[in-house]
């Protein structure tokens, strides 16, 4: 609401360990532009009405807007809407990565009847250590924001869907809203579609 104590930001078009995402964009290969860099995905999506394709990762970040430290309780994912997987094609952005880095995130099932975000732990490659689960209830102050990051995953739907972060602060209560400006994020399933990889001139079926 206009009246949470906190201010965020959300980046909806993140790529896991910046190694490329699979879209599914409702057009020919020859009318979808080459793939853009990972910093520019979110107008690459824009300009592509592009859909995420069997994952998304979500990045939030929650301040507090002077009025004292904010206790953020919870985190919950709604669905509002949910249809059978979108059967264009897809298009990958890159050839992904060696998985040396998994960040640590909530994860959610959007296939679930009622879909969590599942605190889960990351793992860092190099060095073998694993990188703690994120963990909720968390103080957020002035100088300590709470950076969230969601990767959420589906086989079975298209998907819209948001997150609710719960928060407290002395005798107030309340929850904020994390979407795309006001939008839902969508993911949609990707079994079975045609696939496209870009070969730095054109983009090319990919041979399963």
């Amino acid at each position: 609401s206009d009246e949470a104590p906190l201010d965020w930001t959300v980046r909806p078009d993140v790529w896991p360990q910046d190694c490329g995402h699979t879209y599914l964009v409702d057009r020919d290969p020859a009318a979808v532009p080459p793939p853009p860099v990972a910093q520019d995905a979110e107008r690459w999506v824009a300009d592509n009405d592009a859909v995420h394709g069997g994952a998304s990762v979500v990045e939030a970040t929650l301040r507090t807007n002077g009025a004292g430290p904010v206790v953020v309780e919870a985190l919950h994912v709604r669905v509002v809407d949910r249809a059978e997987p979108q059967a264009g094609p897809a298009y990958a952005t890159g050839a992904g990565c060696g998985g040396a880095l998994s960040l640590a995130a909530f994860r959610v099932d959007l296939d679930e009847t009622a879909p969590r975000a599942r605190p889960t732990e990351g793992f860092d490659g190099e060095s073998g250590e694993a990188l703690p689960a994120p963990r909720l209830p968390f103080q957020v102050s002035d100088d300590e924001p709470l950076a969230v990051r969601v990767e959420a995953a589906t086989e079975a739907c298209d998907c819209g869907w948001y997150l609710e972060a719960e928060w407290s602060s002395g005798t107030e209560r309340g929850t904020v809203r994390l979407d795309r400006d006001g939008r839902p994020f969508r993911t949609s399933g990707i079994e079975g579609n045609p696939r496209y990889v870009h070969d730095g001139v054109r983009w090319t079926p990919l041979v399963p």
